[in-house]
């Protein structure tokens, strides 16, 4: 099936238009961080460890996490501490941002990539089971756009065939299944603290770890395989003894973090109701589709608002002549060279069937209910 995609450039920032993406900077961000920098520590210091403590209480039913600087970091150090090592098989969503998979291809992991499912985008289950052998050792899964997967067949799965979940909620911070913290549903959690994404701190990430005897691990994996505390307390062994890396947070992005976590309640209400408005506007037109949250068990909290429709290029077109911004966001996987050799003759029938017919609308804290009034009316009228 031929791709008909049209990459259109960055809506340009003027008055009267509505950008797809906008970063969510916490009232007191020149406050809290003009305190930083008139203080000692603006790397990874103090306020890094009162964040990861904040956040393990608040997003991660207290469960140990490690702040990074990226989400991506946290993915390869998932991988690292889920042992997966050159040739392992591992079955990953090939509709996904490819931070998700990118860090497989430096361990050189064998990718088995899975089939989205139809009503939310996520990774197909059922072509999950299907993929997995004697040989496979984990299963990568993505929560699309703040939609949860289902989070009880994906454990029944990995208890079955005694596989490790590691969880990519980079798009699903703050949701709940069953009234526990997603967390509690895989072995590893990341979360991403990436310019668009709920919060942020320009960038940056958490791993959310659910064995506690692996979080020393990571602590020393995060810097360069030394561990800090023991060296900036004068008592550490001058060796190495494990490959590390430079993935940590800074207190500059701690500070903003913290704050935007005073504000999280709002944002999440905030978010939640411009895909509500959407929703509601847009119930009736027969000519579009979306995905929406159906499972009871799920209290999501939205990143994405995406939408399906046959005439997603015209309503692209038309809604940036009227300067709303709309986008694709995330492609499949398959279709980039470097995975190339993973995919082979493999076939992804649900993924064929969306790939040029969906279509993301504006989400963020900037915009306002009467802007997705706006949108939503907009569509209607261009889509009769």
């Amino acid at each position: 099936m031929k791709n008909t995609f049209k990459d259109y450039p960055l809506l340009e920032s003027k008055k009267k238009s509505v950008p797809l993406f906008y970063p969510h900077i916490p009232k007191r961000a020149k406050k809290v961080v003009s305190k930083v920098l008139s203080g000692r520590w603006v790397g990874q210091g103090p306020l890094v460890d009162k964040f990861e403590k904040v956040f393990s209480k608040k997003f991660c039913d207290n469960l140990p996490v490690v702040a990074v600087g990226a989400g991506t970091d946290a993915l390869h150090l998932s991988y690292i501490l889920a042992g997966l090592k050159k040739d392992d098989e591992v079955i990953c969503p090939v509709f996904t941002c490819t931070a998700t998979n990118i860090p497989l291809l430096y361990i050189g992991a064998k990718i088995k990539f899975a089939d989205i499912d139809p009503n939310n985008f996520n990774i197909s289950i059922e072509h999950v089971e299907k993929l997995i052998t004697k040989k496979t050792k984990a299963v990568i899964f993505v929560n699309y756009g703040g939609l949860i997967c289902n989070l009880e067949k994906l454990n029944f799965l990995a208890k079955k065939h005694k596989l490790l979940l590691i969880q990519d909620a980079a798009q699903s911070l703050g949701a709940k299944y069953n009234n526990k913290s997603i967390s509690r549903y895989a072995d590893f959690t990341i979360f991403s603290f990436q310019a668009i994404k709920h919060i942020t701190s320009g960038d940056g990430g958490v791993l959310c770890i659910k064995n506690k005897s692996l979080f020393k691990k990571a602590l020393r994996i995060r810097w360069f395989g030394i561990d800090r505390p023991k060296k900036q307390g004068g008592t550490w062994e001058n060796d190495i003894k494990e490959i590390g890396y430079k993935y940590q947070l800074t207190d500059i992005g701690a500070s903003l973090l913290l704050e935007s976590i005073k504000e999280f309640n709002k944002i999440k209400s905030h978010r939640n109701l411009i895909c509500k408005t959407y929703l509601k506007k847009i119930d009736k037109n027969n000519n579009i589709k979306f995905l929406t949250n159906t499972n009871k068990k799920i209290k999501p909290v939205m990143w994405l608002f995406t939408i399906l429709t046959p005439f997603k290029d015209l309503l692209q077109k038309k809604l940036r002549q009227k300067r709303i911004e709309t986008n694709q966001v995330h492609f499949r996987n398959d279709k980039y060279s470097i995975f190339k050799k993973f995919v082979k003759k493999n076939k992804f029938p649900n993924m064929d069937k969306i790939q040029n017919n969906y279509l993301v609308l504006p989400v963020h804290t900037k915009m306002s209910v009467t802007d997705a009034k706006y949108i939503s009316k907009t569509i209607n009228k261009i889509l009769k």
